[in-house]
């Protein structure tokens, strides 16, 4: 069930120190990706705005947020779980409508999203330090104490649920933070912070800006109050954030994307691999970070599993994202292009089509959509194999054995995930030790949940998210020793 979105009375401007801030200058349009027209105009964040936004969180930090206790910090993030369940249908409609995935997408998002901060939730009134045991004469002691301002650049293709991932530990762990939606996909950050304010969230805890990162974010990078930055996007803003953060000495957390290898073996059982395969190339229209875009195939089986592959994806739907399509939308027409700029790039350098290649226009629908998408890739240099597409393209190698895949799977400058579909428990546990990736799926990807750390290697990036790896970026350790 979707809900009717009144786009005027949505909650569009800056949110600082508890209280909407009215602005009359320059605006960024956010988009339906299924129609290419402007769903509502959404003020821009300058660097005077950042600025407030970061001393309303200071001054939150050592205000009346010092002085709640972990139990009931615990409380607060609960009914902020409990208040997004019920804001669920809204909330999903228009993360449908904004990001332009298929609604069944968004409403798992939403319940996803619920659930980092009742996890969390359950965390913030436990964490406690250690002991050390220097003898008779001393008594030491360590202290969790929070970074203190935390800084979140949120990327466009899970705008509620990577708000969530980062703002819930860091609130857990008692620190205060300014979130930066994308500025394509702002609308479910915005609706969040009178989710958090409702749940009794003191003013100044958590502040959303909004705008273009060269504008909005490096504001907000380069703020000397920020003590730490989490930012999920493109490994060349990664390096330029964590450049920026570099000049007054804030720890970052980077999630920068990947190449991820979903490896078929002969043993397999084919049909959930085949399942496995076309969800994790083709969910959200391959815009997700961890998705499954290489398939490395052992050659005995390939032809079959290929054949099957092509049939599936030649069944599949397109549409806007709330009538439920298999294939939404892209993002944007800058995605669009960028994403037929390298399929034509690869086919050029040698990679074969075996289906899809071209932009897609549904009946009815003047926006951004590209066909799903298999490269057949003959050198393992083709830019197919080597670079984050973001879009719904697959690209297949084929390999000789075992071994062979393992050296496929490895040999791209990412690392993020990987997955593997195989019988052979040995073959499995050898190829998770083999791949230099933060996470390994074994017969099911996209396999875990808000429970299992998540994190890169390479230039997928460093530290991690999810589960309690997630907090440690926000707390200090503080050591207390005394002599008797």
């Amino acid at each position: 069930m979707t809900q009717h979105i009144d786009f005027g009375s949505l909650p569009l401007n800056p949110f600082i120190d508890g209280k909407r801030i009215a602005l009359s200058g320059d605006v960024v349009p956010t988009y339906d990706p299924a129609s290419a027209s402007v769903l509502c105009n959404v003020p821009v964040s300058d660097e005077n705005l950042v600025a407030d936004a970061v001393r309303s969180a200071k001054r939150a930090l050592k205000g009346p947020w010092a002085k709640v206790t972990p139990a009931e910090r615990s409380r607060m993030l609960f009914r902020v779980a409990q208040l997004i369940r019920h804001d669920a249908a809204r909330l999903a409609t228009l993360e449908s409508l904004d990001s332009g995935k298929p609604l069944r997408e968004a409403k798992g998002d939403i319940e996803t999203s619920a659930r980092y901060f009742e996890y969390y939730a359950g965390i913030a009134d436990k964490l406690q330090g250690d002991t050390i045991p220097l003898g008779p004469d001393f008594v030491s002691f360590t202290l969790h104490e929070p970074v203190g301002v935390t800084a979140h650049i949120i990327p466009w293709n899970f705008p509620l649920v990577t708000t969530a991932r980062g703002l819930a530990p860091a609130l857990a762990a008692g620190c205060t933070a300014v979130v930066k939606p994308a500025e394509q996909t702002p609308l479910t950050a915005l609706v969040l912070a009178d989710i958090l304010t409702e749940a009794g969230v003191p003013p100044g805890v958590v502040n959303v800006v909004c705008g273009p990162g060269d504008v909005t974010g490096a504001s907000l990078v380069n703020h000397p109050d920020v003590a730490h930055v989490t930012f999920t996007g493109s490994v060349e803003t990664g390096k330029s954030v964590m450049r920026a953060a570099a000049g007054h000495v804030a720890s970052v957390t980077m999630e920068l994307g990947g190449k991820s290898p979903v490896v078929v073996l002969a043993d397999a059982n084919l049909d959930e691999a085949l399942a496995g395969t076309l969800k994790a190339a083709f969910m959200n229209a391959g815009q997700v970070c961890s998705a499954g875009s290489r398939l490395v195939i052992e050659k005995s089986c390939a032809d079959d599993f290929l054949a099957k592959l092509k049939a599936r994806i030649g069944d599949f739907t397109y549409g806007r994202g709330l009538d439920d399509p298999d294939i939404g939308p892209l993002v944007s027409d800058e995605q669009l292009q960028r994403v037929g700029n390298i399929v034509a790039q690869s086919r050029k350098s040698g990679a074969e089509v075996l289906i899809g290649g071209n932009v897609k226009r549904p009946a009815n629908l003047a926006g951004w959509f590209h066909e799903p998408t298999v490269l057949l890739a003959h050198d393992r240099r083709n830019q197919a194999v080597q670079e984050e597409i973001f879009g719904p393209v697959l690209t297949v190698q084929i390999a000789d054995d075992f071994d062979h895949a393992c050296e496929l799977a490895e040999d791209t400058p990412f690392g993020l995930v990987g997955g593997i579909y195989t019988k052979d428990v040995s073959k499995a546990l050898r190829f998770s030790r083999h791949l230099s990736a933060g996470q390994v799926f074994i017969n099911q990807y996209f396999a875990g949940g808000v429970e299992t750390p998540f994190g890169g290697t390479k230039n997928s990036g460093f530290g991690r998210e999810k589960g309690l790896e997630g907090l440690k970026a926000y707390y200090h350790v503080k050591t207390v020793t005394a002599r008797l």
